[in-house]
């Protein structure tokens, strides 16, 4: 049986209410087709990338499919230099370095800019005007909403809690990423600083369906249709799958987090800031046994501690150890599926069907 969909998802093309994350440095170009010509609504992180990049990567989707798409935006705060503290992250880090035959840089760089202080990437999706803009880590500023909205792109953002979903309403957007704490890679809270209230996803699905009057798109731990089906009970009107397509073979993750993927470290995801400097989750790995033990007020901000994550994991890569690497994977890792994105999509739409049935 079909699911009824909500006029929202209607509005942008979709048959099916699933959503692919947009998950940068994993989800492609041909996995956001390959979704989208599926029914559902494929996606690109362009938070590490440059305006030319970004729209370069719109492009090779368009290419490919000619549906509705999802760009992805970090909207973070400006890292807060500390030369003190950057620089005992660096001689901490030192050794596992020297381990590999690398020395520390003699500084960290700020890498990704927010789409706050990014001017070029605001006028290149007016341009390039895709189906949907949506935001992590906050919100963009109301005159870059307005800009947004004017070239008919629709807006989503990402909550933690009740009070970033007020927010994200007030600031007149037009769906919610409800995401819940089982969810793989970065935690989208609006403070990374804040006290974690570390609600799982059908809870907060449940409490922002029933507070906030709009759409709202739960994510975290759902990897196939009975879980698409469970969060659809619960309020949601679609529901956004990440760890679901890393195993995928359009996905860009790499051999090494293919392998621990597809292992016994699926079974043990870890919270973690020590990788990027916000709150991420990982598959178990030697960066996460590595960082157990480091206090969150060691670690310099996001995405300066980033340049040194990424730093150490192309030391370790280079030497042939994929120990630390960002492999970002949500609780439900275990049930990962190795498949085409178009197969997995197929499989999905059966599984909804039969879970509604």
């Amino acid at each position: 049986m079909a699911p009824t969909l909500h006029p929202f998802l209607r509005q942008l093309g979709l048959r099916l209410p699933i959503l692919q994350a947009p998950m940068a440095g994993v989800s492609s170009p041909p996995m956001a087709a390959a979704v989208t010509a599926a029914g559902g609504l494929g996606a690109l992180g362009l938070g590490a990338m440059d305006a030319g990049k970004a729209r370069a990567a719109i492009h090779a989707f368009r290419a490919a499919c000619d549906g509705p798409l999802n760009v992805n935006l970090f909207v973070h705060r400006p890292a807060r230099a500390d030369a003190e503290r950057e620089t005992r992250w660096l001689e901490r880090m030192a050794p596992e370095l020297e381990r590999f035959g690398a020395r520390p840089p003699q500084a960290l760089r700020e890498i990704y800019t927010t789409f706050l202080d990014a001017p070029d990437m605001l006028d290149m999706l007016v341009e390039e005007k895709p189906a949907v803009a949506s935001f992590h880590f906050g919100l963009p500023r109301a005159d870059q909403v307005r800009a947004l909205h004017n070239a008919g792109i629709v807006l989503l953002a990402t909550a933690t809690t009740l009070d970033e979903a007020r927010a994200i309403r007030d600031a007149g957007l037009d769906a919610i990423v409800a995401q819940g704490y089982e969810a793989g890679g970065h935690r989208g809270m609006f403070d990374p600083d804040a006290v974690d209230s570390r609600l799982g996803t059908l809870v907060l699905t449940r409490m922002l369906a029933q507070s906030i009057d709009l759409p709202v798109i739960a994510a975290g731990g759902i990897m196939d249709g009975a879980g698409i089906a469970a969060v659809l009970a619960a309020g949601a009107q679609a529901a956004q799958l990440g760890t679901a397509f890393v195993a995928t073979d359009e996905s860009l993750a790499d051999a090494g987090y293919r392998e621990r993927l597809a292992g016994a470290a699926a079974h043990h995801t870890i919270m973690t800031r020590a990788i990027s400097g916000r709150p991420a989750r990982s598959l178990a790995s030697d960066f996460t046994r590595w960082a157990a033990d480091v206090p969150d007020a060691d670690v310099p901000d996001y995405p300066v501690a980033y340049d040194a994550g990424k730093t150490l994991h192309a030391a370790a890569k280079a030497a042939g150890h994929t120990g630390f690497g960002a492999h970002w994977a949500g609780q439900g890792a275990p049930l990962a599926r190795a498949m085409p994105t178009g197969q997995l999509m197929q499989a999905l739409e059966h599984e909804l069907d039969r879970a509604l049935s």
